[in-house]
Order: C-alpha cells, then structure tokens, then sequence
C-alpha cells in the first residue's frame, strides 16, 4: 500500500520533522551535555567542527540583536507573524518542493520561536571552521530554515510545475 501525500500534507510533515529535530537537539546538548548551566562548552568533533554553546539574542547572523524584553518581544512577533504568512501560503500550494521548502522554513522558524520564547534568545551549537575561516554557530532550525529557502529559490528560479517537472521540460 502506498500512501501518497498532498504538496501540502509534506509541507506539514516536513515542518513538524524540522520542528521535533531541533528542539530534540538542543535538549539534548542544553540538559544531555550539560550546556544549559551557562558556562562556555567546546566539544571538539573533527578538526573542522566544534559542539559549542551560544546564544543568540538577535535573528540570523546575529543581526538585529534583542537586548531588552521589549526587542525580544518585537522579533518573537515578527517570527509568528512570519510563520502565520508561510503556513497561509502553504495552504495553497500544490508543487511538492514549494511545499517542502515552506515547511522547513516553517519548522525552523518555529523551532527558534519557542526557544525566544522559552529563554529569551535562541540556542546555537554548531560550529564548521576550514582553512581559516569560520562559519556562523547555527543550529538544526537555521539548518533548516537554510534547506527551505534553497528549496523557494529553486521553485521561483526553475518554475518547476505540480508534478515536479521542470518547465518547459517534457
């Protein structure tokens, strides 16, 4: 028996598997590893990839950061009304990766939305670095946020139908 899903109902699932993945990750690492007591924590995995604790006041990038109750409240607002507007647009949509795009998005946002709510900023942990270069401490939300918009980008960039074909591809 196969069960095929809607554009939509994969949107919903893939934001609910984003949603569950993040904030199981950093319960794992804030209470499993101990990161939550607020001292600095470096685990080193590989020679390019650390486990490390830092929060994030502020929205990507650390840009815009909140550093009073009244900001915090001001980007919790902007990431629900954010949320709101995608998961309208998802209502609508009938190509698969659109859908699913959207949805990691959504989850993303969702997943860093509780963690604004819950501690006033949000949690990141992983840290790539290479040949002298760092990249920003994310988290699986940005990850997926990240994943999302590459899918958006395709779907406006490719225009590929509900089918998933390609436009102008037969």
């Amino acid at each position: 028996m196969t069960i095929r899903l809607s554009a939509r109902d994969a949107g919903l699932l893939v934001a609910a598997a984003a949603l569950v993945f993040d904030q199981g990750s950093k319960m794992l690492l804030l209470y499993g590893f101990g990161f939550a007591d607020g001292g600095w924590h470096i685990i080193r995995i590989l020679p390019f990839f650390n486990l490390v604790m830092v929060w994030n006041p502020g929205i990507s990038l650390g840009l815009f950061p909140a550093d009073s109750p009244e900001g915090t409240v001001v980007l919790a607002t902007f990431q629900f009304l954010a949320i709101c507007a995608l998961s309208w647009w998802l209502w609508g949509v009938k190509a698969r990766i659109l859908a699913i795009g959207i949805g990691l998005v959504i989850g993303g946002a969702l997943g860093n939305l509780i963690d604004r709510l819950v501690y006033g900023k949000v949690a990141d942990f992983f840290h790539f670095y290479a040949a002298g270069y760092d990249w920003y401490v994310f988290n699986v939300a940005d990850a997926a946020i990240t994943i999302g918009v590459l899918g958006l980008l395709y779907d406006a960039l490719l225009k590929p139908d509900a089918s998933g074909n390609e436009a102008g591809k037969e």
